[in-house]
């Protein structure tokens, strides 16, 4: 199915790396992000649900201390931490620091600090 298209939604982001490859990889191995190319040749990414795509740009200075901090929406956050080591990522904040809220916050290889949130249930 194509994207929502409304007023409003969040559509598109771009995200800082310093090597594009390895964060693709990063992304795709830990939430399994579609990773294209696009026609002018550089890399991007789908979401899972195909709702947010975007890109990595190189030249930009990460999100290292959030003021703009985005989530990703996991099944475990337990299991994603799990990954997110296994990948090259660290963990900054663990699980626990928001609750009763299910949450982490991690470091990508880019050096973005990114959050993870797990719907309660």
């Amino acid at each position: 199915m194509p994207p929502t298209l409304a007023n409003g939604k969040i559509c598109y982001v771009e995200m800082p790396a310093t090597d594009i490859a390895r964060s693709a990889d990063f992304y795709r191995r830990v939430f399994g992000w579609q990773i294209r190319q696009r026609g002018d040749g550089s890399t991007a990414f789908d979401d899972t649900v195909g709702e947010v795509s975007g890109t990595w740009v190189v030249g930009r200075p990460p999100a290292e201390n959030p003021g703009l901090l985005i989530y990703v929406m996991v099944n475990s956050v337990a299991a994603t931490v799990d990954l997110v080591v296994a990948n090259g990522g660290e963990i900054v904040q663990p699980i626990g620091a928001d609750a009763p809220e299910i949450t982490a916050r991690f470091r990508d290889p880019g050096g973005n600090v990114i959050g993870l949130y797990q719907e309660p249930g």
